[in-house]
């Protein structure tokens, strides 16, 4: 019998890898454990991603960088935050960024994709996931990712994304065009990180999440014909359980070390 293909994204494979009990908390237990509360660095960063795609959704004649700020308000909310006068704060510094970006951007540009869904068989794995924005240069579809994180990102860091690379794989067939660039546009700092993979490099990201999914396949299999939990899917501990989404269900996590407040991974 052929062997079925494992359905895999980037959260999902990411999920695996940093933690097996986180995975098996988010995919398989039902019912879901419940989760902590928002996450102020989230809901900035998906705040400013709708933005973004609303803002690509304009007339090219409104697409100006006070447009981009106005959006960045009508998607806002104070979710997580310390309280009002710190969620205004880091609205009015989103509002910047924003504007900051789309200053520098063709206004007349038409992007391939927006948040765009990509899925393709690959090897043993179905690859998915959504893109945030894909273009089309010189003939060749850009995968690009927003980021709002702390700190600046490099090409080292556009390289060694598995999320990106499994991005590109996916979108050639979805969108049947070339793809090998890939690209982080850090907005707090302005900066893009950007990276051209070969095929060799494609196929290194591609083995390593094959070599995932088939661990975390086998587990759940194992798992379902009655098989230990906590030793199929460990809890990895380390900084990382200071904000995690299942602390309150996980005793190591919470040994581990104290919480983190909902707002500590703002940029400062």
């Amino acid at each position: 019998m052929p062997r079925k293909l494992i359905k895999v994204t980037p959260s999902r494979l990411a999920a695996w890898v940093d933690c097996p009990r986180r995975f098996r908390m988010t995919y398989l237990d039902r019912p879901t454990p419940p989760r902590g509360g928002a996450w102020a660095h989230s809901t900035l960063g998906a705040v400013v991603h709708n933005a973004l795609r609303a803002f690509f959704d304009l007339p090219a004649r409104r697409r100006t960088p006070d447009a981009a700020a106005a959006l960045v308000s009508q998607h806002w909310n104070d979710e997580g935050f310390a309280g009002p006068d710190q969620a205004a704060q880091y609205r009015t510094r989103a509002q910047g960024w924003v504007a900051d970006y789309v200053t520098d951007l063709d206004p007349g540009i038409e992007p391939v994709g927006l948040e765009r869904w990509v899925s393709a068989p690959v090897g043993t794995i179905v690859a998915e996931g959504r893109v945030d924005r894909i273009d089309e240069r010189d003939g060749e579809v850009v995968i690009v990712d927003y980021k709002t994180g702390r700190s600046a990102l490099t090409t080292d860091d556009a390289r060694s994304s598995q999320a990106l690379a499994l991005y590109v794989l996916a979108a050639r067939r979805t969108l049947r065009r070339p793809c090998t660039k890939v690209e982080l546009h850090h907005l707090p700092s302005g900066t893009v990180a950007a990276w051209e993979h070969t095929e060799e490099s494609l196929a290194r990201h591609r083995s390593r999440a094959e070599e995932a999914a088939d661990e975390f396949n086998l587990a759940t299999d194992t798992l379902k014909a009655g098989g230990d939990p906590d030793v199929l899917f460990p809890a990895q501990v380390g900084r990382q359980c200071g904000w995690c989404d299942f602390r309150r269900s996980c005793p190591e996590g919470q040994a581990a070390g104290p919480a983190v407040e909902p707002w500590a991974m703002l940029v400062p």
